[in-house]
């Protein structure tokens, strides 16, 4: 047999235990009388059975059963003191009968008849009314006990609809955290689809410009038709390179750099020319900038390896000062 939704609903919510007492009543008539339909309930008992099973029985606090007892006694104590239904019953009157008049005489027959009996006449027994019953305050108290015990069993019901809800909101919230928390600590554990997408930051930092040093440049030569070195001075990182241009060593001897300066005693030595195009050497930052820029720089021949003693030993062949050819950042 085919059922509308209402029907399929009330099987369903039969079987949950959550219909009130009119509905499960109704429900009940119906199993009474419909197999089908008692087949339908069994389904839905059996499907929502285990749902029964995942919810544990808890007990109501001490103080809220108390008050039931204490309201159950209370009611049963006014149903037992207020007085015993009187029932009244009311007699109608008893009307006398009158007696009916003689008969009229019959001249006697001579002939020979049958003998007549007379039946005698019952008279009508006189009307009695009903007796009238007056419901007393024990028959309203016993039906607030039963309404009282049907809210009992509501409430009961709503408990544990809203106990489940309550249960079913905290799995939720608890999932919820546990995949936060994964998709910050661990999010490899998730699927790609879960998984929180990279953030890229773009950063600008600002690099300073380095400003530019100062560049100085001397022509070390014997006259202006015979250049022989170009010395470059580096006046930030207090270094020099010099750049072979003619010149040529003799055998077994060395050209020596030298820096002369009148706040100087003596010449100082920078150091050796190498053999090869480039000498570059970082011996100037023991002199102020003012020492380096304004001296006069001079090469001298001498032993294969430089002077032994310390002191200019050769004679001066080269000398040139400094021009300054990229001003310092001001």
């Amino acid at each position: 047999m085919a059922y509308s939704e209402d029907h399929i609903a009330l099987a369903a919510e039969y079987a949950l235990g959550t219909l009130d007492a009119a509905e499960r009543a109704q429900v009940e008539t119906m199993m009474a009388v419909d197999k089908d339909f008692v087949a339908l309930v069994q389904a839905w008992e059996f499907r929502l059975g285990p749902l029964n099973q995942m919810v544990g029985l808890v007990e109501p606090r001490p103080e809220l059963w108390e008050r039931i007892k204490a309201e159950i006694a209370r009611l049963r104590a006014n149903a037992e003191s207020a007085p015993a239904a009187q029932v009244t019953i009311v007699e109608a009157p008893v009307v006398a009968a009158q007696p009916e008049p003689a008969p009229p005489e019959v001249p006697p027959v001579e002939a020979e008849a049958a003998p007549i009996h007379a039946s005698p006449v019952s008279e009508p027994e006189p009307e009695v009314a009903a007796p009238v019953i007056t419901p007393t305050r024990s028959t309203f108290a016993a039906r607030e006990i039963a309404n009282d015990d049907t809210n009992v069993v509501q409430l009961s019901s709503k408990v544990r609809q809203l106990r489940a809800v309550a249960n079913i909101m905290t799995a939720l919230a608890a999932v919820l955290l546990a995949l936060v928390g994964v998709q910050v600590y661990r999010p490899d554990l998730l699927p790609r689809p879960l998984q929180p997408k990279p953030r890229i930051q773009t950063v600008e930092v600002k690099v300073p410009v380095a400003q530019p040093s100062a560049q100085f440049v001397a022509l070390l030569q014997k006259d202006a038709a015979s250049p022989a070195f170009i010395l470059t001075v580096d006046a930030a990182s207090k270094s020099y390179t010099v750049r072979r241009v003619g010149a040529a060593p003799e055998p077994g001897k060395s050209f020596e750099l030298w820096l002369v300066s009148d706040k100087l005693q003596k010449p100082r030595s920078l150091g050796v020319i190498g053999g090869s195009d480039f000498t570059s050497r970082p011996v100037l930052s023991s002199y102020d900038a003012d020492t380096v820029s304004r001296a006069t720089y001079a090469v001298t021949v001498e032993p294969e390896g430089g002077s032994p003693t310390g002191q200019a030993t050769g004679p001066i062949v080269f000398t040139g000062k400094l021009i300054e050819t990229v001003p310092s950042a001001r």
